[in-house]
C-alpha cells in the first residue's frame, strides 16, 4: 500500500514538472504584446565616420566605403521578463568582401555562431581581442568559411591581421529585444510586453541617444524616432 502511494505521489511529481512550462508558456502568451518602431536619424557628418586607419593613408583610396557604415542598431537596455524564451536561431553571417567586413555592424543574442565567409579573391584571417570574446580564425583563401559562437554579452571589435583597414562591429546581447536600421533608418522591434523601458540607440562605436519608454497594457505600437548626433 506503501509502496503504491509512492507510485501515485511520484506520477503526480512529474506531471506536475511537466505542466509548468506550458503554465508558464501559456502566461506569457496571454501577456498583451507590442511593436516598438521609429526611424533613426544621422546627423553626424558622413566624414567623420572614417576607417582606423584610414584607406588613403594606406595607399588603398579605390577600396569603397562600407555600404552599410551609416546603420544604427535600437535595443532595450535591459530586458523585460521572459526575454530568453526564444528558440535558438540559425547563424548570422559576415561576408569579406572587397576587403570590407560586410555587415559593418552586426547585432545577435547570446549563443549565436557568427559565419565568416571569404568571398574576395585574397586569403583574410578574422580576429578579435574584444573581452566580450577573444578569436582567431587564422589565414584562409576565398571560398573558405570560418565560425565562431558567442556565448556572453558585449561588444566585438573584429579585424582582419592581413589588411588593417579592415573593421566591424558585433553586438551581443542577453536579449533578443534588439533591430538593425534599415536603409532608411527604419527599425523595428516586436514583442515587447507591457513596461517601462530604456531605449537605447548605438552607432559606429558608441550609444548615441536614450530615451526612456512607457509601453501600456493596451499598446499595439509604440514609435519613437531617435537623433544619432
Amino acid at each position: 500500500m506503501r509502496a503504491l502511494r509512492l507510485r501515485i505521489a511520484l506520477a503526480a511529481a512529474i506531471a506536475a514538472s511537466h505542466a509548468a512550462p506550458l503554465r508558464a508558456q501559456e502566461t506569457a502568451a496571454a501577456v498583451p504584446r507590442a511593436v516598438l518602431r521609429g526611424h533613426v536619424t544621422i546627423e553626424r557628418d558622413p566624414s567623420s565616420l572614417r576607417l582606423d586607419p584610414s584607406i588613403a593613408g594606406l595607399g588603398m583610396p579605390d577600396l569603397p566605403e562600407p555600404p552599410d557604415r551609416r546603420r544604427s542598431i535600437v535595443y532595450l537596455e535591459t530586458a523585460p521578463q521572459g526575454a530568453f524564451e526564444e528558440p535558438e536561431q540559425p547563424p548570422a553571417i559576415m561576408d569579406q568582401r572587397n576587403q570590407t567586413f560586410v555587415p559593418y555592424v552586426l547585432a545577435i543574442p547570446v549563443g549565436a555562431t557568427v559565419l565568416f565567409p571569404n568571398s574576395d579573391h585574397v586569403y583574410h584571417n578574422v580576429f578579435s581581442l574584444s573581452r566580450a570574446k577573444r578569436f582567431d580564425l587564422g589565414r584562409y583563401p576565398t571560398g573558405q568559411v570560418r565560425s565562431v559562437r558567442f556565448d556572453r554579452p558585449g561588444v566585438v571589435r573584429v579585424f582582419c591581421e592581413i589588411h588593417s583597414h579592415m573593421n566591424a562591429f558585433i553586438l551581443v546581447f542577453a536579449h533578443r529585444y534588439f533591430a538593425t536600421t534599415d536603409d532608411e533608418g527604419r527599425y523595428r522591434i516586436p514583442g515587447i510586453p507591457p513596461g517601462t523601458y530604456t531605449v537605447v540607440v548605438w552607432s559606429d562605436g558608441s550609444e548615441r541617444e536614450k530615451r526612456v519608454v512607457k509601453i501600456g497594457e493596451d499598446a499595439r505600437e509604440v514609435e519613437v524616432d531617435l537623433t544619432v548626433r
